[in-house]
C-alpha cells in the first residue's frame, strides 16, 4: 500500500483526522549544510549516520564552497549550518548581524594542516616556515619557479604548487601561518576549494608541492608524501594525530568547526543532528581522518549548545598556534 493510501485509511479510520497536502510534502525535512572542503568529510560522515538513524525522515544535505563562500550564504540565511576550517573573521560577522544572523560557534575536531609532496621528490627531507614562504609570498610569483631557487642543494626542476582557492579557510590559516597574513600569497599556481583536486594534481606530478587538510592526505598516503615541518623550537614534526595532541605540529596544527544559525538551532531535527554530532561524532571524526577533541570539549560544548551561547570566542581576526588544551581554555569561559 503507498504512504498516500495508509494516510488516507486512517483519515477515514478516525473520522476526524485531516492530514494535508503540505503535512505530506515535509514528511521529509531538511538541514543544508556548506562551507569547508576540509571539514566536509567529517560532515558527510556525520550526515550520513544521522540519517541512517533516522530512517530517513531527515534529510541532510553538505555543500563544499569553501569557509569563506560557506559563510556568504550561511550570512545569507541560506543554509543551517557552515562547515569552517577557521573561525568566523570580522567582515562574516559584519555581514551576519547586518543580516539579523546570530550564530553559535562549536568547535568539532582538530587538523594537521598537510604539506605534501609527490612520492618521487628524493630531495625535501623538511621544510622550514621560511622555505615555505619562499615558495608562497605574494613576491614569487614568477619569480621562484624552481626547486634550486629556494634552497640551492635541490635540484633545478620547475616547481609546482597546488593550494587552496581564495575562499577557502585553508586557504586564510596557511597564508597568516606562513607569509604572516590571511590571504597574502602568490597568485600563479592550481588552486581550488575542492581539496580532491589538489590531491589529483600532486599525485600526477613528479615535481608538485601542496597543502591541503589531513584527511585527504591519510586517504591517498600511498601515493604522495607528507613533510616533516620545522615548528618553533627547531623540530622537524610529521603530522600526524599524536603531534596534534601533544602540541608540536606547529603552526599547521589548527581547530575545526561547525557554526549553526540560531533561528536553525530550535528546530527539532537540527537540535537532534546537533546532539548527534557532538555524541557520536568523536569515532567519526577519528574514521575520516582527523583529530578527535578530547570527550570533555564535547561535553562542554554540547552545554554551549543547549544553553544557546551565542558568537565567538575568537575576536574576528585570523590566528595561528591554538593548541587543544587553549581552545579548551577559551571555550571554558564562554
Amino acid at each position: 500500500m503507498k504512504l498516500w493510501q495508509m494516510l488516507g485509511a486512517s483519515v477515514f479510520l478516525s473520522g476526524f483526522t485531516a492530514v494535508s497536502t503540505p503535512q505530506l510534502a515535509s514528511a521529509q525535512t531538511a538541514i543544508k549544510i556548506d562551507g569547508s572542503s576540509t571539514v566536509f568529510p567529517i560532515a558527510e560522515a556525520v550526515a550520513e549516520e544521522f540519517q541512517i538513524a533516522k530512517r530517513g525522515k531527515v534529510r541532510v544535505t553538505v555543500g563544499i564552497a569553501g569557509t569563506g563562500g560557506g559563510f556568504k550564504r550561511f550570512c545569507r540565511g541560506e543554509t543551517d549550518i557552515s562547515n569552517a576550517s577557521r573561525p568566523i573573521l570580522k567582515e562574516e560577522m559584519d555581514a551576519c548581524r547586518a543580516a539579523g544572523i546570530k550564530y553559535l560557534e562549536l568547535p568539532v575536531a582538530f587538523d594537521a594542516l598537510t604539506v605534501v609532496v609527490n612520492p618521487k621528490n628524493t630531495w625535501v627531507k623538511n621544510l622550514t616556515i621560511a622555505d615555505l614562504k619562499k615558495m608562497w609570498e605574494p613576491g614569487a610569483q614568477q619569480r621562484v619557479t624552481r626547486w634550486n631557487q629556494v634552497r640551492s642543494e635541490w635540484p633545478n626542476e620547475p616547481l609546482m604548487l597546488f593550494g587552496a582557492g581564495a575562499d577557502s579557510g585553508t586557504f586564510d590559516y596557511f597564508t597568516e601561518a606562513v607569509n604572516g597574513k590571511a590571504k597574502a600569497s602568490r597568485g600563479d599556481y592550481t588552486a581550488s576549494e575542492d581539496d580532491n583536486v589538489l590531491v589529483q594534481g600532486v599525485e600526477n606530478n613528479n615535481n608538485a608541492l601542496g597543502y591541503f587538510g589531513y584527511a585527504y592526505y591519510v586517504a591517498h598516503k600511498e601515493r604522495m608524501r607528507a613533510v616533516e615541518i620545522v615548528n618553533p623550537k627547531g623540530q622537524p614534526v610529521g603530522p600526524s594525530i599524536d603531534n596534534v595532541n601533544n602540541g608540536t605540529y606547529q603552526p599547521l596544527s589548527r581547530p575545526l568547526f561547525i557554526y549553526v544559525r540560531d533561528t536553525a538551532a530550535t528546530r527539532p531535527e537540527v537540535k537532534e543532528f546537533i546532539e548527534f554530532y557532538l555524541t557520536k561524532g568523536a569515532d567519526l571524526v577519528k574514521e575520516v581522518g582527523y583529530v578527535p577533541l578530547p570527550a570533555a570539549s564535547y561535553q562542554l560544548t554540547l552545554k554551549h549548545f543547549k544553553e544557546q551561547k551565542l558568537g565567538t570566542v575568537f575576536g574576528g581576526i585570523p590566528e595561528v598556534g591554538v593548541t587543544i588544551e587553549s581552545l579548551l581554555a577559551r571555550e571554558g569561559k564562554l
